[in-house]
């Protein structure tokens, strides 16, 4: 979790760059969402393989953001 937790610029990177790309005619992770949100009819599994792969790195992004924002517990104070 340290790794995810330190790493945000990392991930937004990639989510900007590899997460939207290809960027014509619109990125395509939207697509993606478009056809799930329409049903997901005649999605295959190299489709979802798809997603999940251009969804990786704003799912790695939101967790790296929520993990930032959580408050600190269980430190023994000096």
């Amino acid at each position: 979790m340290k790794f995810i937790k330190e790493n945000t610029q990392l991930f937004l990177i990639a989510s900007l760059l590899l997460g939207l790309a290809p960027f014509s005619p619109e990125p395509h992770i939207l697509g993606k969402l478009k056809w799930i949100a329409g049903g997901a009819n005649g999605i295959g599994a190299i489709d979802w393989f798809d997603f999940l792969m251009h969804g990786a790195p704003w799912f790695l992004l939101i967790i790296s953001l929520l993990l930032k924002l959580k408050p600190e517990t269980g430190k023994k104070s000096k």
